[in-house]
Formats: C-alpha cells, sequence, structure tokens
C-alpha cells in the first residue's frame, strides 16, 4: 500500500525504498542510524511512519492505553500480563522476534485483526503501549518486534512529554501535511489557524490547507496545453482517505473492498481509483501475477475520454511485471 502511495509522489521511487529506509537494507540499523519508526497516528489508529521527532507526542496516548479497556490496544487482560513478562525476557535475550516465536498455545479470548494467539495479542498491545517497537520485517513483511532502546536513539527516548495542546497543533499539522486540503475539527482550528488557509468548494463543508501549499493551486489551474496525465491511487491514498470529502469534493464513493466479501464487493478486491488533473474519472481492479509476470486488469470502469493504459503499464514496470493481460484499454 505505501509503496503504491510513494510512487506517485517521490521521483524514482522504487518498489521496498520505504521499508528500506526505515529498517536499513540486509543488515538491521542501529538505533544512532535511524531516522524513522512505525507507529499509530494517535487519533487514528493508523500505522505510518514517522520521523524522529514524532516520538514524545506518542508518550501520551501510549501511556492512556495502558488503562483503558480494548482488545486491540488497551490494558493487558490477566493471562496478557502473564505472559507479557516470559515475551519481555525473551526478546530482551534474543532481540527481534514476532508471536511465532513464542512457546505458547493459547488463544486470545476476543481476536481482532488476525490476533488469534495470546502471544500475538501481548506483541500487539506492548507496541501500542510503546515496551516493544518494530525493529525491522521478514521476507514475508511480519513484523520483529525490539526494546525501545534497540530500535530509537537514546537521545529520542529521553525527550520529554509535551503538552497535550502541543500534541495536538502536531497531529493538527500532520493531516494538512499528509493531505494537503483537511476539514478542521472545530478545536483544531486555533490551534495551527496562523499556518492555515480556509478553502471554499462549492457544496463542500469549510477546508484548509496550509499556506505554504497555496502555490499548488496556481499551478493546478495553470493551462498546459498539454493532456492531463491520468494516476492510478492507492487505495488508502491520503487524497481520497477521508470518504466523506472525497464523496463531497468529486462524488466518488470509494470503498477499499479487500475486507469485503466477495459478492458484496462494487468494484473489486484491489481496485485504484483513477485520476485525470483535478478529477476522479473511475477506478481500475488490479492483480499482480507474479508467478507469469503480468499484471491483470481484472475489470475497470473509466470515463470516456480518459486513456488509462499507459497508468497501468506504469503500474506494471512499477512491480517488475513484464506486461499487462485483460481489458486495459480506455473506456
Amino acid at each position: 500500500m505505501h509503496d503504491h502511495i510513494l510512487r506517485n509522489r517521490v521521483s524514482d521511487y522504487c518498489e521496498g525504498d520505504l521499508m528500506r529506509h526505515l529498517h536499513g537494507d540486509g543488515m538491521p540499523l542501529s538505533p544512532e542510524e535511524r531516522t524513522a519508526f512505525e507507529h499509530h497516528i494517535p487519533s487514528a489508529g493508523t500505522l505510518v511512519a514517522f520521523g524522529l521527532e514524532a516520538w514524545p507526542h506518542l508518550l501520551g496516548v501510549m501511556r492512556s492505553r495502558t488503562r483503558r479497556s480494548g482488545a486491540w490496544s488497551g490494558r493487558l487482560t490477566r493471562r496478557e500480563a502473564e505472559l507479557s513478562t516470559q515475551v519481555l525476557g525473551e526478546v530482551a535475550e534474543r532481540g527481534p522476534i514476532c508471536s511465532e516465536h513464542i512457546a505458547d498455545e493459547r488463544r486470545a479470548w476476543r481476536p481482532v485483526w488476525g490476533s488469534s494467539s495470546l502471544a500475538k495479542s501481548v506483541f500487539q498491545k506492548l507496541f501500542f503501549h510503546g515496551r516493544l517497537l518494530i525493529a525491522r520485517r521478514d521476507e514475508n513483511n511480519r513484523r520483529l518486534y525490539d526494546l525501545p532502546e534497540r530500535v530509537l536513539p537514546k537521545a529520542v527516548l529521553g525527550l520529554p512529554e509535551p503538552p497535550e495542546e502541543e500534541t495536538s497543533r502536531w497531529e493538527a499539522l500532520l493531516a494538512l501535511r499528509q493531505r494537503r486540503l483537511v476539514r478542521l475539527k472545530r478545536f483544531q482550528l486555533p490551534l495551527v489557524e496562523d499556518l492555515v488557509q480556509e478553502v471554499r468548494v462549492e457544496g463542500c463543508p469549510a477546508l484548509h490547507c496550509l499556506r505554504d501549499d497555496l502555490s499548488l493551486f496556481e499551478q493546478s489551474t495553470r493551462p498546459t496545453g498539454s493532456p492531463q496525465k491520468v494516476l492510478l491511487l492507492a487505495p488508502l491514498d491520503p487524497l481520497i482517505y477521508n470518504r466523506s470529502l472525497a464523496l463531497a469534493l468529486w462524488d466518488f464513493d470509494y470503498i477499499w473492498e479487500a475486507y469485503t466479501p466477495a459478492p458484496r464487493r462494487k468494484r473489486g478486491h484491489y481496485a485504484l481509483p483513477v485520476v485525470s488533473g483535478a478529477e476522479i474519472v473511475g477506478h481500475v481492479d488490479l492483480k499482480a501475477d507474479r508467478v507469469w509476470g503480468r499484471l491483470c486488469v481484472i475489470s475497470q470502469s473509466v470515463r470516456r475520454g480518459h486513456r488509462v493504459s499507459p497508468a497501468v503499464a506504469e503500474v506494471a514496470k512499477f512491480l517488475g511485471l513484464g506486461g499487462v493481460s485483460g481489458r486495459h484499454s480506455s473506456a
């Protein structure tokens, strides 16, 4: 997912570059070499890549999770607390490991997001509480956890927790930098009003962008004399991550249907929204066939006059696939 988001935004980006940046290429990074880490946005629960400056802003929510109930990220149950002692001990002794390295066959009482084993629930909660961090990922993209002091620099771990208002401002700015055009919550606007500009779009609620981004509006409305480039967005691309905003701006009601039962899917398992200029004009459902080295177009629905085959070919090239098969001309 992150690779498909970044390929449209970073010149010469290659598949896997973000994970190499986060965790090293081949040899694991030492804490002093690390410049970024994986964790969740405090109020959204979304796993993202943070710069090191984010760490102190996560401390408050980490602490609060240890006091509230919740099968996914809340306080440890009695059974989980007992197993956590073993988990932390084995991590300290063995280095980066995951739940499969723990000899415990017990099941979790309330499985959430695939956390069916008790050990996996413990690893997940210890991560949410900041007692373990993702040190690297294996060849199957599984998280391998280690102690924070063996992942982040000592100076970063020693940073003081900022006031709550400062963290709220940081999170509002994070959303503005991620999505560029944001519907701020009522309490957020006073925190960032020195840096934002209101943007009014007919039929939409009040939106805001960073004043530093105003030049992007001018660039997007400047005539170019050439056809608009067609792009394929990742299903969780920041541009369409806010479903209600995407519906208001583009009349595009999008749901990522990977977890939707097949008979109820409207667009497909991995349907990519199609952007042409400043419009969303449809979607293309793609599937990579790594065995045969082909990118398969399962289905597509694109507004007439917008040619998607070059964009599909770009995805195939990005994935290192030899060609495209299926319906990939234009609609």
